[in-house]
């Protein structure tokens, strides 16, 4: 199903420009990964562990973004990896990639919003959380009410404050670590540089540590693919997707190597508030830190607004995936064709309401406490990333394949990928690792920890269950590679 064609007549509007391609993607990806988690990363693994972490981890992910690059540039649509899932490996597979998704984005948005009233709880401890999450969670339904337009530039200058933000750090980092700014060692650069060779620095807790901290940089990186999303609304896919994929990784990875490498050589490893990853005290931000050390008295306060920015920031990007992945699913009957109606301003009203419904799962916060329900459904939305991941790299590798089994000349491609087929198998093994790794301690306890096995891995057999379950019941198969939908026709 392309992305131009419903069952109502009505279609998405390409409104989306190269700028908003690049900035939708670096606000989905640039969030609490960098400005709160990335301390506990380096204190797990020692620098030398979070640098190499980040630099694989982001190495997988460039491969995963070329090769969704590839197929999106080709194929542009909103369904973008669920409807080359079902094109090119099975359309029960397809399926199941798109429900998850949906899933994981809506309850994206939830823990976001309960972030949000973690965070301004900061400000205003004695208002209502709820209250927050609702006001927020209006203004992202608005957001995306007006039209894509309008929350491709909403999300363009959501991103633009983060992206200022990090590249204020990474300067006055580098002030403090010369000497030409004060907060640095007393010992000047070699002082610094000698936070690398700590206890056990550069690289600490070993090979397992390493595995544990690449599972936290796996989530950081996480909505990089949106860009694919994004794609059935751009206004020259074939241009500006391929232009996105190459500036948006780089400019992504550039950010975390930089800001983490500041951060290990003005923050010893061993600090304790590194150790710390609480969105709701800002000030164990490893940010926060070092913006105190250069004297900035009110950094707290500062980071405080931009992990704010952040957490709406990616709610909205979520609340924008998940409406177009339903849209995408009942176009092709694979949900209710209530919720393919679009309306006038090219938005799909109907599916951004049920996404807002799911979204509500937020205020449970007004029955638990908001602490316990992040956790809840942090721990709910994990694994399906991962999954999306995976569902890129085994569509790309098949959809190249059937392309050249059917004959089609590669030249033809508007963009193609130079690392196949060492890309997309690189990137399924690497993911399916830290997929599978997420929480194996669990398992090598003296007693299973079996409620925390079943909250960190339930995405996975969930997954499976919707797959083989429409197979079961639509009798759908592997599609064979000289029977692929190759050429891009409506699907």
């Amino acid at each position: 199903m392309s992305a131009s064609d419903t069952t109502s007549g009505n279609h998405l509007h390409r409104e989306l420009k190269a700028r908003h391609l690049s900035m939708i993607a670096i606000g989905g990806s640039i969030g609490t990964g960098l400005f709160v988690a990335s301390g506990a990363t380096i204190s797990q693994a020692g620098p030398g562990g979070a640098v190499l972490a980040y630099m694989v981890v982001g190495l997988m992910v460039y491969f995963l973004m070329t090769s969704l690059g590839e197929m999106a540039a080709y194929l542009p649509t909103s369904g973008s990896f669920a409807t080359y899932g079902a094109r090119y490996v099975d359309e029960g597979f397809g399926f199941a990639l798109g429900w998850n998704y949906w899933y994981n984005w809506a309850v994206t948005i939830a823990v976001d919003l309960v972030a949000a009233q973690l965070v301004m709880a900061y400000w205003f401890p004695g208002v209502d959380g709820v209250l927050w999450s609702a006001g927020f969670l209006a203004i992202m339904f608005g957001l995306n009410a007006i039209s894509v337009r309008g929350f491709g530039e909403a999300e363009y200058w959501f991103a633009a404050i983060k992206v200022t933000t990090v590249i204020v750090f990474i300067a006055l980092g580098v002030l403090m670590i010369f000497g030409i700014m004060r907060g640095g060692a007393p010992q000047g650069l070699w002082g610094n540089l000698a936070l690398w060779t700590l206890d056990d620095a550069p690289f600490a807790g070993g090979f397992s540590a390493l595995i544990g901290v690449a599972m936290i940089v796996g989530f950081s990186f996480q909505g990089t693919e949106l860009i694919g999303i994004a794609a059935g609304e751009s206004e020259d896919p074939a241009k500006n997707i391929p232009r996105a994929v190459r500036q948006v990784f780089w400019r992504i990875l550039l950010f975390y190597v930089f800001a983490i490498l500041v951060i290990s050589l003005l923050i010893p490893y061993t600090d304790p508030q590194l150790l710390k990853n609480d969105v709701g005290d800002i000030a164990v931000s490893p940010f926060t830190l070092v913006f105190q050390r250069a004297g900035l008295l009110s950094a707290a306060a500062v980071m405080n607004a931009v992990v704010l920015t952040s957490v709406l920031s990616a709610g909205n990007s979520g609340m924008y995936a998940s409406t177009r992945m339903l849209y995408t699913l009942a176009c092709q009957r694979m949900a209710p064709a209530i919720f393919a109606r679009v309306n006038a301003r090219g938005v799909p009203v109907m599916a951004l309401i049920a996404t807002t419904v799911v979204a509500a799962l937020c205020f449970l916060t007004n029955i638990f406490s908001p602490q316990a329900v992040y956790i809840w459904l942090l721990n709910l939305s994990g694994m399906t990333g991962f999954i999306a991941w995976l569902g890129i790299a085994i569509s790309h590798y098949r959809f190249r394949k059937g392309y050249v089994a059917q004959g089609l000349d590669l030249a033809a491609l508007p963009y193609r990928t130079h690392s196949f087929p060492f890309g997309p198998v690189f990137a399924f093994v690497l993911c399916m690792v830290i997929t599978l790794g997420q929480n194996y301690q669990a398992f090598l306890a003296e007693r299973i920890d079996w409620t925390g096995v079943v909250a960190t891995y339930i995405g996975l057999p969930l997954f499976l269950v919707i797959w083989f379950g429409y197979r079961l019941v639509k009798g759908s198969r592997i599609v064979p590679y000289g029977e692929m939908q190759v050429k891009p026709e409506p699907y």
